[in-house]
């Protein structure tokens, strides 16, 4: 059976909901962060040396990195279905969505969290952080406009790496500025699997 190492707030949410999605079998093993340094725990190490989340367990495969986990997913037990055929424009615009997300999207957002964190006034790295964080949003808002998804007009790979990008503007509470990624966010949570990854990510944190 597929095993998902989750760690509370944190990026496997994702892998969660995509599992709801594609209506496998699957087991979480639920991990929490240190209440003080917000770290994953030691534990995590014993199955993957980064000892970061997610971590996928499958036929004797341990995999780690979200986006890795996504497309290994699909292209597994997906039937065609969460990702364009190979080899089209659609793929070639699903394949950029999927890196931008643990890539040009995540790094400035992860700046500013950081930079909060640490409380101590910088010379540079707070204004690149703002100022990154703000061009990549607008991007993808615009990107957003007259869309209900990113590729094709339905749900896929994209859309479910993009969606922690959505929890961390609703986190900072960044709806208001970003029109487009708003109503994005709402018709993500219309899946039923999206609300089922809710409730299963709560009752991991219980």
């Amino acid at each position: 059976m597929i095993k998902l190492h989750h760690l509370n707030k944190s990026r496997s949410k994702r892998i969660i909901w995509l599992l709801e999605e594609l209506n496998v079998k699957y087991e979480v093993a639920a991990y929490q962060r240190d209440p003080a340094t917000f770290l994953a725990p030691p534990e995590l190490k014993s199955v993957h040396p980064l000892g970061k989340s997610p971590i996928l367990e499958d036929d004797g495969m341990i995999i780690a990195e979200s986006g890795a986990i996504t497309e290994y997913l699909i292209d597994k037990y997906a039937d065609g279905l969460f990702a364009p055929q190979r080899g089209t424009k659609e793929y070639v615009e699903y394949s950029q969505w999927m890196h931008f997300a643990e890539s040009s999207a995540i790094l400035p957002l992860l700046l500013k969290i950081f930079v909060e964190k640490d409380g101590a006034e910088t010379n540079f790295l707070a204004g690149y952080a703002d100022m990154e964080t703000a061009k990549v949003l607008r991007f993808f808002d615009d990107s957003l406009e007259g869309r209900r998804y990113l590729v094709a007009d339905q749900l896929s790979g994209a859309d479910i790496m993009m969606s922690f990008i959505v929890e961390l503007v609703k986190n900072n509470g960044e709806f208001d500025k970003y029109k487009n990624i708003a109503v994005y966010a709402q018709q993500l949570a219309s899946h039923p699997a999206f609300i089922q990854a809710d409730s299963i990510e709560l009752q991991a944190e219980a």
